[in-house]
């Protein structure tokens, strides 16, 4: 049996796109912790659903920072 997803809608949309443009981008997650001054254990939690961790606003904009995008690639707003 599947255990659904801790985080709400918008965090599991915003932990997907964050996700999608790292490996866009050909950055691991060991990386992008490393760039942004986080473990890779927190990261991989952030990145698997079973887990209640996600990123928060200040970890978005460095995330974008280093990623070389607007924190709005990690929003669904047209």
């Amino acid at each position: 049996m599947q255990k659904e997803s801790l985080n709400t809608k918008i965090e599991q949309y915003v932990i997907k796109r964050v996700k999608e443009i790292r490996i866009e981008k050909g950055i691991s997650q060991a990386k992008l912790a490393h760039l942004i001054d986080l473990s890779v254990g927190f990261v991989g939690n952030v990145e698997n659903p079973k887990h209640i961790a996600k990123w928060n606003l200040n970890h978005l904009e460095k995330i974008a920072k280093v990623l070389g995008v607007s924190m709005r690639e990690f929003l669904p707003i047209d």
